[in-house]
Protein backbone atom coordinates (compact mmCIF):
# COMPACT_ATOMS: atom_id res chain seq x y z
CA UNK A 1 0.00 0.00 0.00
CA UNK A 2 0.86 3.56 -0.67
CA UNK A 3 2.33 5.47 2.65
CA UNK A 4 0.12 8.53 1.28
CA UNK A 5 -3.02 6.37 1.16
CA UNK A 6 -5.06 5.42 -2.23
CA UNK A 7 -7.37 7.85 -3.56
CA UNK A 8 -10.56 7.59 -3.00
CA UNK A 9 -12.93 6.05 -5.53
CA UNK A 10 -16.52 8.00 -6.92
CA UNK A 11 -19.51 6.27 -5.47
CA UNK A 12 -23.45 7.48 -4.37
CA UNK A 13 -23.43 8.77 -1.38
CA UNK A 14 -26.39 7.84 1.39
CA UNK A 15 -28.23 10.96 1.93
CA UNK A 16 -26.79 12.15 4.97
CA UNK A 17 -28.19 14.97 7.79
CA UNK A 18 -26.54 17.85 8.15
CA UNK A 19 -24.52 17.08 10.66
CA UNK A 20 -23.03 13.74 9.61
CA UNK A 21 -22.32 15.44 6.26
CA UNK A 22 -20.69 18.34 8.20
CA UNK A 23 -18.62 15.47 9.73
CA UNK A 24 -18.31 13.09 7.07
CA UNK A 25 -16.94 16.10 4.88
CA UNK A 26 -14.36 16.88 7.45
CA UNK A 27 -12.94 13.28 7.71
CA UNK A 28 -12.90 12.65 3.83
CA UNK A 29 -10.78 15.79 3.71
CA UNK A 30 -8.00 14.55 5.72
CA UNK A 31 -7.69 11.58 3.66
CA UNK A 32 -4.69 8.91 4.66
CA UNK A 33 -3.95 10.87 7.74
CA UNK A 34 -7.39 10.78 9.73
CA UNK A 35 -8.42 13.09 12.30
CA UNK A 36 -8.69 12.98 15.97
CA UNK A 37 -12.27 13.22 17.23
CA UNK A 38 -10.95 16.21 19.55
CA UNK A 39 -10.12 18.22 16.65
CA UNK A 40 -13.16 17.36 14.97
CA UNK A 41 -15.02 19.06 17.24
CA UNK A 42 -13.24 21.61 16.98
CA UNK A 43 -13.12 22.36 13.47
CA UNK A 44 -16.85 21.44 13.43
CA UNK A 45 -18.53 23.32 16.63
CA UNK A 46 -20.66 20.23 17.41
CA UNK A 47 -21.31 19.66 20.70
CA UNK A 48 -19.51 15.97 21.97
CA UNK A 49 -23.11 13.73 21.94
CA UNK A 50 -23.72 15.13 18.62
CA UNK A 51 -20.36 14.35 16.87
CA UNK A 52 -20.02 10.92 18.95
CA UNK A 53 -23.65 9.70 17.36
CA UNK A 54 -22.67 11.08 13.89
CA UNK A 55 -19.64 9.00 14.16
CA UNK A 56 -21.57 5.72 14.94
CA UNK A 57 -23.97 6.45 12.15
CA UNK A 58 -21.53 7.07 9.70
CA UNK A 59 -19.68 3.96 10.42
CA UNK A 60 -22.58 1.84 10.61
CA UNK A 61 -23.23 2.81 7.19
CA UNK A 62 -19.70 2.02 6.03
CA UNK A 63 -18.48 5.85 4.88
CA UNK A 64 -15.81 6.11 7.94
CA UNK A 65 -13.56 3.74 9.99
CA UNK A 66 -11.17 4.34 13.19
CA UNK A 67 -7.47 3.91 13.21
CA UNK A 68 -4.73 3.05 15.84
CA UNK A 69 -2.44 6.36 16.13
CA UNK A 70 1.07 4.59 16.85
CA UNK A 71 1.94 7.87 18.41
CA UNK A 72 -1.18 8.20 21.08
CA UNK A 73 -3.23 4.56 21.24
CA UNK A 74 -5.54 6.77 23.55
CA UNK A 75 -6.88 8.96 20.58
CA UNK A 76 -9.43 8.29 18.74
CA UNK A 77 -8.78 8.64 14.88
CA UNK A 78 -11.21 8.15 12.00
CA UNK A 79 -10.91 8.28 8.41
CA UNK A 80 -12.94 7.49 5.49
CA UNK A 81 -12.95 4.41 4.26
CA UNK A 82 -11.70 4.71 0.95
CA UNK A 83 -7.84 5.48 2.33
CA UNK A 84 -5.64 3.43 4.63
CA UNK A 85 -3.55 5.16 6.91
CA UNK A 86 -0.71 6.72 5.90
CA UNK A 87 2.77 5.79 7.38
CA UNK A 88 2.80 9.08 9.58
CA UNK A 89 -0.38 7.22 11.71
CA UNK A 90 0.02 3.24 11.28
CA UNK A 91 3.78 2.85 11.49
CA UNK A 92 4.50 1.47 7.98
CA UNK A 93 4.89 -1.78 6.87
CA UNK A 94 6.31 -3.21 10.35
CA UNK A 95 3.34 -2.33 12.56
CA UNK A 96 0.42 -4.42 12.52
CA UNK A 97 -2.96 -2.77 13.92
CA UNK A 98 -0.83 -0.48 15.71
CA UNK A 99 1.57 -2.79 17.57
CA UNK A 100 5.30 -3.31 15.59
CA UNK A 101 5.04 -6.64 14.34
CA UNK A 102 8.31 -8.14 16.05
CA UNK A 103 7.79 -11.99 15.12
CA UNK A 104 7.25 -10.99 11.40
CA UNK A 105 10.51 -8.60 11.90
CA UNK A 106 12.57 -12.00 13.45
CA UNK A 107 11.33 -14.32 10.96
CA UNK A 108 12.16 -11.88 7.87
CA UNK A 109 15.65 -11.89 9.73
CA UNK A 110 16.06 -15.53 10.13
CA UNK A 111 15.61 -15.41 6.11
CA UNK A 112 17.84 -13.10 5.28
CA UNK A 113 20.76 -14.31 7.13
CA UNK A 114 19.53 -17.70 6.19
CA UNK A 115 20.31 -16.56 2.54
CA UNK A 116 23.78 -14.80 3.09
CA UNK A 117 25.17 -18.09 4.78
CA UNK A 118 23.89 -20.78 2.40
CA UNK A 119 25.63 -18.47 -0.24
CA UNK A 120 28.29 -17.18 1.54
CA UNK A 121 27.44 -13.82 -0.21
CA UNK A 122 24.34 -12.25 -1.17
CA UNK A 123 22.95 -8.85 -2.86
CA UNK A 124 19.49 -7.15 -1.43
CA UNK A 125 18.21 -8.22 -4.99
CA UNK A 126 19.29 -11.93 -4.42
CA UNK A 127 17.40 -11.97 -0.82
CA UNK A 128 14.38 -10.57 -1.71
CA UNK A 129 13.78 -13.06 -4.83
CA UNK A 130 14.52 -15.86 -2.35
CA UNK A 131 12.13 -14.71 0.21
CA UNK A 132 9.25 -13.93 -2.23
CA UNK A 133 10.02 -17.15 -4.35
CA UNK A 134 9.94 -18.80 -1.01
CA UNK A 135 6.32 -18.55 -0.01
CA UNK A 136 7.09 -17.69 3.55
CA UNK A 137 5.08 -15.01 4.00
CA UNK A 138 1.40 -14.81 2.85
CA UNK A 139 2.34 -10.96 2.08
CA UNK A 140 4.95 -9.84 -0.44
CA UNK A 141 8.22 -7.89 0.67
CA UNK A 142 9.37 -5.22 -0.74
CA UNK A 143 13.08 -4.47 -1.17
CA UNK A 144 13.25 -1.47 1.07
CA UNK A 145 11.59 -3.92 3.44
CA UNK A 146 14.56 -6.06 2.98
CA UNK A 147 16.98 -3.76 2.63
CA UNK A 148 16.53 -2.24 6.20
CA UNK A 149 16.63 -5.45 8.00
CA UNK A 150 19.80 -6.07 6.21
CA UNK A 151 21.13 -2.59 7.24
CA UNK A 152 19.85 -4.53 11.07
CA UNK A 153 22.16 -7.07 10.63
CA UNK A 154 24.87 -4.69 9.99
CA UNK A 155 24.29 -2.88 12.62
CA UNK A 156 24.32 -5.61 14.89
CA UNK A 157 27.66 -7.31 13.15
CA UNK A 158 25.56 -10.43 11.82
CA UNK A 159 26.57 -9.15 8.50
CA UNK A 160 28.74 -7.10 6.84
CA UNK A 161 28.45 -4.69 3.88
CA UNK A 162 31.37 -4.42 1.13
CA UNK A 163 31.67 -4.57 -2.69
CA UNK A 164 32.15 -7.31 -4.75
CA UNK A 165 35.53 -8.26 -6.26
CA UNK A 166 34.11 -10.46 -8.38
CA UNK A 167 36.24 -13.34 -7.27
CA UNK A 168 36.22 -16.19 -5.49
CA UNK A 169 33.09 -16.18 -3.25
CA UNK A 170 31.95 -13.00 -5.12
CA UNK A 171 32.28 -14.36 -8.77
CA UNK A 172 28.21 -14.52 -9.11
CA UNK A 173 27.95 -10.96 -8.65
CA UNK A 174 28.98 -8.21 -10.60
CA UNK A 175 32.05 -6.71 -9.26
CA UNK A 176 31.62 -2.73 -7.47
CA UNK A 177 28.03 -4.23 -7.03
CA UNK A 178 26.92 -3.60 -3.22
CA UNK A 179 27.04 -7.26 -1.10
CA UNK A 180 26.39 -8.59 2.32
CA UNK A 181 28.44 -11.63 3.93
CA UNK A 182 29.08 -12.74 7.14
CA UNK A 183 30.51 -10.79 9.60
CA UNK A 184 33.90 -12.22 10.43
CA UNK A 185 33.48 -12.96 13.89
CA UNK A 186 29.83 -14.20 13.50
CA UNK A 187 28.38 -11.04 15.69
CA UNK A 188 28.55 -10.83 19.38
CA UNK A 189 25.35 -12.45 20.75
CA UNK A 190 25.49 -10.54 23.74
CA UNK A 191 24.78 -7.45 22.45
CA UNK A 192 21.76 -8.39 20.68
CA UNK A 193 18.22 -8.37 21.86
CA UNK A 194 14.94 -7.48 20.49
CA UNK A 195 16.05 -4.00 20.14
CA UNK A 196 18.63 -4.35 17.93
CA UNK A 197 16.18 -6.02 15.49
CA UNK A 198 14.16 -3.24 14.73
CA UNK A 199 15.37 -1.42 11.18
CA UNK A 200 16.47 2.06 11.27
CA UNK A 201 14.41 2.88 8.69
CA UNK A 202 12.35 6.09 9.70
CA UNK A 203 15.16 7.38 12.12
CA UNK A 204 15.91 10.89 10.87
CA UNK A 205 19.47 11.01 11.73
CA UNK A 206 19.72 7.51 9.68
CA UNK A 207 21.80 9.37 6.99
CA UNK A 208 24.16 10.85 9.33
CA UNK A 209 24.91 7.12 11.21
CA UNK A 210 28.09 5.64 10.55
CA UNK A 211 28.97 2.57 12.99
CA UNK A 212 32.11 4.74 14.19
CA UNK A 213 30.73 8.12 13.49
CA UNK A 214 29.69 11.21 15.76
CA UNK A 215 26.16 9.62 15.61
CA UNK A 216 26.55 5.69 15.87
CA UNK A 217 24.45 2.59 16.68
CA UNK A 218 25.23 1.52 20.00
CA UNK A 219 23.89 0.78 23.01
CA UNK A 220 21.53 3.68 24.64
CA UNK A 221 18.08 3.71 23.41
CA UNK A 222 15.71 6.43 22.18
CA UNK A 223 12.60 6.63 20.96
CA UNK A 224 12.31 8.37 17.61
CA UNK A 225 9.05 8.91 15.98
CA UNK A 226 7.10 5.94 17.39
CA UNK A 227 10.09 3.51 16.74
CA UNK A 228 12.37 2.43 18.99
CA UNK A 229 16.18 2.50 18.05
CA UNK A 230 19.64 1.62 19.09
CA UNK A 231 21.30 5.11 19.05
CA UNK A 232 24.19 7.16 20.94
CA UNK A 233 25.47 10.28 19.74
CA UNK A 234 28.95 10.60 20.87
Amino acid sequence: MSSNGKLPQKRKLPQLPENEQKLYNLILSKESMGIWTADMKKETGLPNNTVTKALKSLQAKNLIKDVVNIHNKAKKFYMAVEFEPAKEISGGTWYSDGNLDVEFINILRDQCRMYVERFKVATIENVWQSIRDSGVFNTECSMQQIKEIMGSLVLDKELEELNSTGIGDFSRIQPGKKCYKRYKDGGNPKEQGILSSIPCGVCPRLTDCTPDGIISPKLVFISINGWTSRCQVS
